[in-house]
């Protein structure tokens, strides 16, 4: 059994903003949100987010998941302080407790789920993530024996020159048995220049403690200030990306491509250049997509190709071309084999199946059948300046260029819209519609001066 705690109360002051630093998003997702992700496939028995500074907002920014528990630290007096505040609400518990940060998103489950073993195989105390750093300038060194049993944490500035050449760091995640830490925590001291209470402290005084090192060192790299959070979203593409290219995924110059990891790619997907994935987007086997596009929040089909366009909340079924410069809102839903061309906008709108908009059109608020030709220029007035209305238009129905469709209106199964035509009242089907008024021609007229 096991109790997670997230210390999550801090400032972060060197973010320079009003937004406590847990809640800056990394990937789509807030640093705490992927701290609380990673922890998820162990089924802790209890989640504790340990909260401070803007406590309300970072409860408000979780509120849908109604499992946390939040506990205040109302002032923020170090690490140590923090867990003690844990003490009445584990008040009998005989399980463990595995302290994470709220600043560090990178951990993998793999990684806690063998600080965890380790810690339950060797009946520890503490056991201790560590990890072996190319430059371990300004951290504190840990130091075991043979076995990896922690003898000694030093901090780097009370380092001897032979010490400094130590590599190995603590990460500051923590597996304890708490029954032996609730004996140490009362008793901590603040005997440092900050006068802050340390987990560290209680470490060396629990009783047997192990380390465990990552494999990967940049796991543990905390975010601090912008340019962490910069190179954190760095490590996270460079993983991502990985993913998706041993699974049969083309990426087209990495580097200008950005995908969260929320989103699911199928074989044989070719991702251009400049082309941003994000979200709860899926994109179908065989699809193109790009370059300079953005899919968000959408499902696409097999084979789509979608250019220099903007598809979100949207779904777009098999066989469809989008772009260049398409933009797909507000749940439009595109059938098969549609083409949605140049400068042509889609809002709440519903396709069928083989209907075209090829070029400078916007439908809000519209359905239409199967095999429909939208011509260019078309668009639905839908707003009546107070309330949305709906068009709808059935199978075959073919628009001229320049139409306007004034909503509420109704046009049947093969009807036809005059080129220029202005539509205000239902059509029934296999018609000609022209509502337009008649041209006039004045020879020889010219102006008066």
């Amino acid at each position: 059994m096991v109790v997670v705690a997230i210390l999550a109360a801090g400032r972060g002051t060197r973010m320079k903003s009003s937004l406590p630093k847990v809640l800056h998003t990394l990937g789509g997702r807030s640093l705490v949100e992927r701290v609380l992700e990673s922890v998820e496939p162990l089924s802790p028995s209890r989640r504790m987010v340990i909260v401070g500074y803007q406590s309300q907002e970072v409860k408000a920014a979780m509120q849908s998941d109604s499992s946390l528990e939040f506990i205040e630290q109302t002032v923020q007096l170090g690490t140590g302080h923090a867990i003690q505040q844990l003490l009445p609400h584990l008040e009998g518990y005989t399980g463990d407790l595995l302290v994470l940060n709220g600043d560090v998103p990178l951990l993998r489950t793999e990684t806690l789920k063998q600080l965890w073993q380790t810690h339950q195989e060797h009946q520890n105390s503490a056991t201790i993530l560590t990890a072996q750093l190319p430059d371990p300038k300004g951290y504190g060194r840990v130091f075991c024996n043979s076995e990896n049993i922690v003898q000694q944490i030093v901090e780097d500035k009370d380092c001897t020159p032979a010490q400094r050449q130590n590599r190995r760091i603590n990460a500051g995640v923590y597996c304890f048995r708490w029954q032996d830490l609730a004996k140490v925590l009362p008793h901590l001291e603040a005997n440092n220049a900050q006068k802050e209470y340390y987990l560290t402290d209680a470490v060396t005084q629990v009783g047997k403690v192990m380390a465990v090192d990552v494999a990967d060192y940049q796991e543990i790299l905390g975010i601090n200030d912008r340019l962490q959070l910069a190179t954190a979203y760095e490590i996270l593409q460079k993983r991502i990306k990985e993913k998706w290219m041993m699974a049969g995924v083309t990426l087209i110059d990495p580097n200008s491509i950005t995908i969260d990891d929320t989103v699911e790619l199928q074989p044989d997907v070719i991702i251009e250049p400049q082309t941003h994935l994000r979200g709860n987007a899926t994109i179908g086997t065989g699809c193109r997509i790009g370059p300079g596009s953005l899919i968000e929040n959408s499902q696409v089909g097999e084979n789509v190709t979608v250019q220099y366009s903007v598809v979100t909340d949207s779904i777009v079924q098999s066989g469809t071309r989008i772009g260049p410069y398409a933009h797909l809102r507000g749940h439009a839903q595109v059938g098969n084999n549609c083409r949605i061309g140049n400068f042509v906008e889609l809002k709440n709108t519903q396709l069928g199946d083989k209907t075209n908009v090829a070029h400078l059109s916007y439908l809000g608020d519209a359905t239409t059948g199967t095999q429909v030709n939208i011509g260019a220029g078309t668009i639905t007035a839908n707003y009546d300046g107070v309330k949305k209305h709906q068009t709808k238009i059935g199978d075959r129905t073919k628009t001229g260029s320049n139409s306007v469709l004034v909503a509420p209106v109704t046009l049947g199964d093969d009807v036809y819209v005059a080129a220029g035509s202005t539509v205000t009242e239902d059509v029934p089907n296999d018609s000609l519609v022209i509502a337009r008024s008649r041209q006039v021609v004045k020879p020889g007229w010219r102006k008066n001066k």
